[in-house]
């Protein structure tokens, strides 16, 4: 495995590739162990901070559409946060047991037609949802909790999951762009890193609220100051001071057949998505990979995650935050009890409603510039998996790039067509099946997802060394959960438990 010719008087170590490392060096603190208390809590309120972004952003976009306005707007957020912390706690304890953060999914928000009749009011297109949403879960448990991801998970090779983590981090490139700031403000202590999201938002946020108040946004168009304003997200003065969410709290859901059917759509995306999470989170907590039957595990309590969103009438479906996913590589704490920490932030600030809001007023820019930081760390945890593979492989080659590229110019494709049409490339009597298709193929890690695993497992299958250039070997001795007794260490549940829910 030697790189490199003679020549020069230097050792032949210096010649040597580095060495692959099955868990990641470098990590503070792993899956498994905790930080200080009041280290921890800081740490978890940062994955507070970066998951209400996202619920901000899809409520933003979605109570509009249902006709809603900000006392709806603020309501939805609420209900974001009370149900994500449950099911943040209910992943971390009975599912994955990953450190990662289940929110909502921007992959339920495609299949919505049913979000922009006008003749519906907010309630009544909440309820559409609610229906879809309860519906579809049912493939995500179906295909978790009856091992038909385990399956998946088994055939799954470094070099197939290459292409679809890496387009889980880049999914969302066009949210924004990050600041860079020079090393003049470098140390090395490590708080500048472990809480650098909390020291940026502060900074940057006090910054917005002087250009505010000095009127440097008077003159600008709507959307700017809309989005670039401190005081025109309008969800303070419309939350309440305490208000608990409950179940069909907008009333009875409505079930329609071919809403759900789009919806399942989603579902597959969303489990496409956060397996691609898992992996990169297990990496930054510092854990082996990630053993197929637990992967299935964690899909299966995501169904459960879609079900209470759906039930809470919150208007997405549930996925592993790929942004959380990405603090866990900023700050190197890869607690799962850091994570448990951030979901009770999340339980407490969606019941106190006026607190919540002023957090959840952030303006959006601040979040976009974070989540191209974080999206980035993600997208590396995918391309690190090349470690073990071949990369003097013509086949190893092929199939990488072909699938990167496929799987970013497909949902560019898609989407563009959607926005000049108003409608996809599929355009058939079936508006179900159109939007099936066209969440499917919108999304770029679950199209990279289908063709790298379709390549690898077909392309050259008679070659002797097609096994060892695609890393499968690497990861044969996690193919069976208890063939490794680091994964008892990492993602066991707690021995009372594994009684009633034995890995599989």
């Amino acid at each position: 495995m030697a790189v490199g010719g003679g020549g020069g008087g230097g050792g032949a170590n210096e010649f040597q590739p580095h060495p692959i490392k099955e868990q990641l060096p470098g990590v503070d603190f792993c899956v498994s162990s905790t930080p200080n208390w009041p280290e921890a809590i800081l740490v978890g309120f940062q994955h507070y901070l970066v998951m209400i972004g996202t619920i901000v952003i899809i409520s933003t976009i979605i109570v509009p559409l249902m006709g809603g306005g900000n006392v709806e707007k603020a309501e939805v957020i609420n209900t974001f946060l009370f149900v994500a912390g449950i099911n943040t706690l209910l992943e971390t304890s009975f599912g994955a047991r990953l450190p990662v953060v289940t929110t909502a999914s921007y992959a339920f928000l495609i299949p919505g037609h049913f979000y922009c009749l006008v003749e519906q009011r907010f309630k009544q297109s909440m309820r559409a949802v609610q229906g879809a949403l309860i519906v579809s879960s049912f493939v995500q448990m179906i295909f978790g909790f009856f091992g038909f991801w385990r399956i998946f998970a088994r055939f799954l090779s470094p070099l197939a999951a290459v292409p679809f983590v890496t387009l889980t981090g880049l999914g969302l490139f066009s949210l924004g762009f990050p600041q860079y700031v020079p090393s003049i403000i470098s140390s090395k202590r490590v708080a500048f890193h472990r809480f650098a999201v909390l020291l940026s938002i502060v900074i940057v946020w006090v910054y917005a609220e002087i250009l505010t108040a000095a009127g440097a946004y008077d003159r600008r168009p709507v959307a700017t100051q809309t989005s670039c304003r401190t005081d025109r997200s309008g969800l303070i003065s419309a939350a309440r001071w305490i208000k608990v969410p409950y179940p069909f709290q907008w009333g009875r859901p409505t079930f329609n057949a071919g809403e759900a059917f789009a919806m399942m759509g989603s579902a597959f995306v969303a489990i496409v998505e956060s397996t691609g999470v898992y992996i990169a989170a297990s990496r930054y907590g510092s854990a082996t990979h990630v053993p197929p039957s637990v992967l299935s595990r964690g899909v299966g309590w995501q169904g459960i995650g879609t079900l209470l969103f759906g039930i809470f009438g919150a208007g997405s479906g549930a996925t592993a935050s790929v942004e959380n996913a990405g603090l866990l590589g900023l700050t190197r704490v890869g607690s799962r009890r850091v994570i448990q920490i951030a979901a009770g932030f999340m339980l407490f600030f969606s019941v106190l409603g006026k607190f919540g809001a002023v957090l959840a007023s952030i303006p959006l820019p601040i979040v976009a510039a974070l989540f191209c930081v974080l999206f980035a760390y993600v997208a590396a945890a995918g391309l690190a998996l090349l470690q073990y593979c071949n990369l003097n492989s013509f086949r190893l080659k092929f199939i990488l790039g072909f699938s990167l590229f496929m799987g970013l110019s497909v949902p560019q494709y898609f989407n563009e067509y959607l926005l000049i049409s108003d409608h996809g490339p599929v355009h058939t009597r079936s508006i179900w099946f159109n939007d099936f298709v066209q969440v499917i193929f919108s999304s770029p890690a679950t199209v990279a997802a289908i063709v790298a695993f379709l390549l690898d497992s077909t392309f050259s299958r008679g070659h002797s060394s097609t096994h060892r250039d695609s890393g499968r070997h690497w990861w044969e001795k996690f193919r069976y959960y208890h063939q490794d007794v680091r994964s008892e260490e990492f993602y066991a549940l707690p021995y009372k438990l594994n009684r009633f829910f034995p890995s599989f």
